[in-house]
């Protein structure tokens, strides 16, 4: 199967859990979702809380240009409840990495966060990805949890690689799913 990489950027949704492209439109609605938990921004590489929100926000819309992101807002029915993306779709290779993902607190550690995640590993498989990366900060125990009890593999932590924007100079857990993993599972 080859890789089809334009098909990666398409709307998703099963019931109420709704992954559409990311607009200017969902800015106001994302900025209350990213207020929702307001502890969680110290793990992350860059802040999406406050006077920060809207340099974040524009930043994930250039990765997207520069980067080749595949930005998605993740909406619970009507509500905006947090973003996701695919990051650096494989240009030679069929892998990315799904990541810079945040979800509120009410939708955490159901079946929601699950469905999201479903719907974008299925719609990868689909492209033509055969591989599917996650990388979480090593502080980050309840997203390393979850993407474990996806099925991934814990494949090792990248040593102080990336600093965040309060000047932590974190460790990065790298997991990996492979396609024929993925289908055992579903």
């Amino acid at each position: 199967m080859t890789v089809d990489r334009p098909m990666l950027a398409q709307p998703l949704s099963d019931g109420d859990v709704r992954l559409e492209l990311r607009t200017e439109a969902h800015r106001e609605g994302l900025r209350a979702a990213c207020a929702a938990d307001p502890d969680i921004w110290d793990i992350y590489p860059f802040s999406m809380l406050g006077e920060h929100f809207d340099r974040g926000f524009d930043r994930i819309g250039e990765l997207a240009e520069t980067e080749n992101w595949v930005n998605f807002i993740v909406l619970n029915g009507e509500d905006v409840v947090g973003m996701t993306n695919y990051i650096r779709p494989g240009g030679f290779q069929p892998v990315l990495e799904i990541g810079g993902t945040y979800i509120a607190p009410d939708v955490r550690g159901g079946p929601f966060n699950r469905t999201m995640k479903t719907l974008l590993i299925d719609h990868a498989i689909a492209c033509g990805y055969r591989r599917i990366e996650f990388r979480v900060d090593a502080r980050n125990k309840r997203s390393m949890a979850a993407v474990l009890k996806l099925g991934a593999t814990h494949e090792g932590t990248l040593r102080k690689n990336r600093i965040t924007w309060t000047g932590y100079v974190r460790d990065t857990a790298v997991f990996g799913l492979l396609a024929e993993e993925w289908q055992t599972r579903t």
